[in-house]
């Protein structure tokens, strides 16, 4: 059984997508169609940019999500999924592979979710922060007993989470969590609180957008980030994607689920190869590549 997964927010480099718009009509008339969408030419930025081009929210969501969905498609038959996932942002381009939603609608809530986050995020100064080396539940434990806000917002494999909250309860969680043990306890260079109960300005934003989407059946399971559970019904595809702004990511349990279901082999589908080291992490053994055409 094959599993396809896809990269979310910081997996982004220059030059990205570049190859595939030089070797693919197919490609490239998506591209082109992903500028008219957004309405400023994204490819530019993505494969001739700066790094702090690629950084600002509006830019690195959409251009993450192209990369992925656009090499799936041109995978063709090759592209032959038992099961996909998708690590936060990721989720969208998976749900989009695998025909749960069009390319032109995927591309819409993916823009709109960006710019949703970055709004929220100019609301209340916040950030997360990477915690490795502590087990899950007491990180989960001191992150409940801290007076302000700071929650866990990405199980990223064993041993590494991610915690996101405002300033004052990052850097209260960070202190609390090194004198519990933690191997490193370090603020990670991002805008906002994302998967914390800060982002519910977008998450209220992002609603309305997704009920309005069409979503179909899938093609094969979707494992969600909300539940870590496999569906194909669309009515709770839609749902878990709603609640998915302020719900953290259990990539973790989605990974152990999916070999659990009898997953033989991961390919990564995007930039960068960020979800095969986790995937390793949580089972050494299993088969993991890179997305090609």
């Amino acid at each position: 059984m094959k599993s396809y997964v896809f990269p979310g927010q910081g997996a982004q480099f220059v030059g990205m997508g570049k190859d595939l718009y030089e070797s693919s009509q197919e490609a490239k008339d998506l591209f082109e169609r992903a500028n008219e969408i957004l309405g400023f030419r994204i490819t530019d930025l993505m494969f001739e940019g700066t790094d702090e081009d690629l950084k600002q929210t509006k830019v690195t969501q959409p251009a993450v999500f192209l990369h992925s969905v656009i090499l799936a498609k041109t995978m063709g038959d090759q592209f032959k999924p038992s099961m996909v996932a998708g690590h936060s942002l990721g989720e969208f381009s998976a749900l989009v592979a695998a025909g749960a939603m069009n390319f032109d609608d995927g591309l819409k809530l993916v823009s709109k979710r960006a710019n949703a986050m970055q709004k929220a995020c100019e609301i209340e100064p916040s950030t997360m922060a990477a915690i490795i080396g502590l087990d899950d539940d007491v990180v989960e434990k001191i992150c409940a007993d801290i007076d302000a806000v700071v929650v866990p917002a990405n199980y990223n494999t064993v041993g590494q989470l991610v915690i996101s909250g405002s300033i004052e309860g990052i850097d209260k969680a960070i202190e609390k969590l090194t004198e519990a043990g933690a191997k490193r306890a370090l603020k990670l260079a991002v805008g906002g609180a994302f998967h914390s109960p800060l982002m519910e300005p977008a998450r209220a934003e992002l609603e309305q957008a997704i009920n309005n989407t069409e979503f179909a059946a899938p093609i094969c399971l979707v494992y969600q980030n909300v539940t870590a559970q496999a569906t194909s019904d669309p009515s709770v595809i839609k749902s878990n994607l709603i609640a998915q702004l302020t719900a953290p990511v259990k990539w973790t349990q989605i990974v152990m689920n999916m070999l659990s279901d009898g997953a033989e082999s991961f390919t990564e589908v995007g930039p960068g190869n960020a979800l095969q080291g986790m995937i390793k992490k949580v089972d050494r053994k299993i088969l993991t590549e890179s997305a090609s055409i």
